[in-house]
């Protein structure tokens, strides 16, 4: 029996019940890694376990609000206990909050869609760190938008959460390149069919964009073959 490409290795994926995050949680799995789901549904992580289970995989649920550090850094103390090391991490939970003009922004949103998108980020990487450093070539996918860098009219929230988003990880990545096997990409999923997606253009015809699984069709071939540090692209 052959094996597979990640077999033996370990990957976190954050809001994996739905979406980008389920279909890259069952694309790496597959694969061969066994893999660890956060979110805060938990009727969906079990769904998306039940399926890898199904399928021979391996995997993990850990049910969590990531905007509650503390549930970081105990979730990061049981990867250590039991793995001692992370050799994958996909950063795919985000919020997209309402579509407003700058002068609109409801403040306490503003604040909620920062704390998830940028600080829950920053959390992830100080407490996976070790972990991370462990590992003989761990690679870390952040998913962004091209609102991050390309503002547009009523996006001025979510645009500006990814940029900080973005920054936060590509500077990660320039701080551990020279010293660690640890590498950072930031991936574009462009236009795909999920909830966020559905929110944000609610008039759209769900068939007219790609699924979720060609987003992680494309972050699992970043986890296998590798990519270099800081690397930076978009799905069209």
């Amino acid at each position: 029996m052959t094996e597979k490409p990640l077999s033996g290795r370990l990957a976190l994926v954050t809001g994996a019940s739905r979406g980008i995050g389920a279909a890259t949680a069952l694309a790496l799995a597959d694969a061969g890694a066994h893999v660890v789901l956060t979110a805060r549904t938990t009727g969906g992580l079990e769904e998306i376990e039940d399926k890898i289970y199904a399928a021979g995989g391996n995997a993990t649920i850990a049910p969590m609000d990531l905007t509650q550090t503390d549930s970081v850094v105990r979730l990061a103390g049981a990867i250590h206990e039991r793995w001692q090391r992370l050799d994958i991490l996909v950063l795919n939970a985000a919020m997209l909050g309402s579509l407003s003009a700058v002068p609109a922004i409801d403040m306490k949103e503003w604040s909620k869609v920062f704390t998830l998108n940028v600080t829950a980020q920053a959390a992830l990487l100080a407490s996976f760190d070790g972990l991370l450093r462990a590992s003989d070539g761990a690679r870390i996918i952040g998913l962004t938008s091209s609102v991050g860098r390309t503002p547009r009219a009523y996006w001025g929230t979510y645009g500006a959460s990814k940029a900080a988003f973005e920054t936060l990880l590509a500077s990660y990545g320039e701080e551990v390149r020279n010293i660690t096997n640890i590498r950072t990409a930031i991936l574009d999923p462009g236009a795909t069919r999920t909830k966020m997606r559905e929110r944000a253009y609610p008039g759209e015809d769900p068939a007219s964009v790609k699924p979720p699984e060609t987003v992680a069709a494309r972050i699992l071939a970043m986890a296998i073959d590798g990519f270099e540090a800081n690397h930076n692209e978009r799905i069209d």
